[in-house]
């Protein structure tokens, strides 16, 4: 006669005759998943050995399905405690739960179709990417005032500096990204125009608020800072566009291209200012070398965005983004050699 092993959760069970296994399977003691050592060593499933032995499959069914749900019974499925605001707030899992899957819903409803929808609906996704930001990124120097604070003074830069002061018609290669340029001059054009720019104001909205910090900030914590800022100047830029250029555009478009404000162009917003922030951190630590580390704070991400905003969503312009996403890393992985070499 054969006899089985079932070993549920790495523990064995048995040994069982076929004739046994079928009697525990139609009471519900083991399970058709189960697993099966045979006394070759081997291992199968409840399921397979049956097959093999040609044995019926057969469970009892306790009752019909009111009376095996009222077996439950009625407070397990509808248990009103729980549903109370007092357990809310008491259970942190589902706080956030239902803050992140719900918030949209309550957004929309008590902002209306309005500028302060899109806005809210920004706000949303920026506490997403902030929380993704922060468990790969975050470290205890991290303040989370200084990161609101981060987040709304690039926003209120590039208001006021663009849409106020309109400082961008002091740069001249501005004028180079007008569609009757020639490609090279584009280049130069959102470069050092667009690229210089932005990444500037991102850049300076992290300096602005870690300048007096108590102690010295290590490449790791300024670069979270940095994606911030990034994160807090593409959701603005992009409710600037959603409102506008994107109202103006074909259905399927327009709701592309909103997705994308709210979603990879925050991201590579982000990407740039932590490369950016990153150099300023050195900047920082060793200020004997400020001048050349601010120049790389500002140049690299303004040529990794100009040539992206030249490219925009063609292979060549995925392909610049996924480079400053590998720059960003890998000057994370190499600051211990970076900082090495800036001390020789």
């Amino acid at each position: 006669m054969k006899l089985f092993h079932i070993e549920r959760n790495n523990v064995l069970h048995g040994p069982y005759d076929i004739k046994t296994m079928q009697t525990y399977l139609y009471e519900g003691q083991i399970l058709l998943q189960d697993k099966v050592k045979k006394s070759t060593g081997e291992y199968s499933t409840v399921r397979n050995i049956f097959k093999e032995n040609s044995i019926k499959i057969r469970i009892k069914n306790n009752g019909n399905i009111l009376k095996q749900v009222k077996s439950f019974g009625l407070s397990l499925l509808f248990p009103k405690s729980a549903i109370s605001f007092k357990n809310l707030k008491s259970d942190q899992k589902l706080l956030w739960i239902s803050i992140i899957g719900l918030a949209p819903a309550f957004l929309i409803k008590f902002t209306g179709s309005s500028v302060f929808t899109f806005y809210a609906i920004a706000l949303y996704f920026s506490a997403l990417w902030g929380l993704f930001f922060h468990t790969l990124f975050s470290t205890i120097q991290v303040e989370i005032r200084k990161t609101i604070k981060i987040f709304f003074l690039v926003q209120l830069l590039i208001f006021s500096s663009f849409y106020l002061f309109r400082l961008q018609e002091i740069n001249p290669f501005y004028n180079l990204i007008e569609e009757k340029r020639s490609f090279f001059e584009n280049i130069l054009g959102y470069i050092f125009g667009v690229g210089f720019f932005e990444e500037s104001i991102k850049l300076l909205s992290v300096y602005f608020i870690i300048k007096k910090s108590n102690e010295p900030l290590l490449p790791q914590t300024v670069v979270f800072y940095g994606l911030i800022s990034g994160i807090g100047f593409g959701v603005f830029e992009g409710i600037i566009y959603q409102t506008g250029i994107n109202s103006e555009l074909e259905y399927n478009d327009s709701f592309f291209m909103n997705i994308a404000r709210l979603t990879s162009l925050p991201f590579l917003h982000a990407i740039w200012s932590g490369i950016s922030s990153y150099f300023l951190s050195f900047a920082l630590l060793y200020p004997t070398n400020r001048y050349s580390l601010w120049v790389l704070a500002i140049i690299i991400p303004s040529i990794l965005h100009g040539l992206y905003d030249v490219f925009t969503w063609s292979l060549p312009g995925l392909f610049v983004a996924y480079i400053g996403v590998t720059l960003l890393v890998i000057y994370l992985k190499n600051a211990k050699d970076f900082q090495n070499k800036i001390l020789k």
